[in-house]
């Protein structure tokens, strides 16, 4: 039990870290180091689990069951020891932020949630963020530097936190 308490607060720490990365890349796009494009295309990744930006916290839990830990503004599921998933509420209680972490073997492929082409850093790190602007969102893929480092994807509707 302590194993798993220690891997939601890590799970949930890298996530919200993760999440807040993406955000203030989002809002500062132009100055961003990592790529930001906007894609007029048809988004590859745009639910999880068959959930999808605003649905409500109540459609989630019918969906998905009881989260681990749960929230007004958000739920946390751990599916297993290498997958777990947050869901983010706004006010009114539909999903705003889906962010999906993989540690460890397990997760898609890059060029199923962001397309062809990736940003590698220095350190063998990965991170790409795509703007759907006409869909009102954004999807990011990042990669800790490693060969099994954890993935977060993070599915967010843009000015999620207005």
């Amino acid at each position: 039990m302590r194993n798993i308490t220690g891997r939601i607060l890590q799970v949930a720490t890298a996530t919200a870290v993760m999440t807040l990365m993406a955000v203030v890349i989002n809002g500062q796009r132009g100055r961003a180091a990592v790529t930001a494009l906007t894609s007029p295309e048809q988004p590859l990744f745009s639910e999880y689990k068959g959930i999808r930006l605003g649905m409500t916290a109540a459609e989630v839990r019918a969906k998905l069951g009881n989260p681990t830990m749960k929230a007004d503004d958000q739920d946390y599921y751990m599916f297993s020891e290498s997958e777990s998933a947050q869901f983010a509420y706004n006010a009114t209680h539909n999903v705003v932020t889906i962010s999906i972490d993989y540690a460890g073997p397990g997760a898609p492929d890059y060029r199923n949630v962001v397309g062809p082409s990736i940003d590698q850093m220095q350190d063998g790190a990965l991170y790409k963020l795509v703007r759907y602007e006409a869909q009102g969102f954004w999807v990011s893929y990042s990669r800790a530097a490693g060969t099994n480092g954890t993935v977060t994807i993070t599915i967010q509707k843009i000015n999620a936190l207005r």
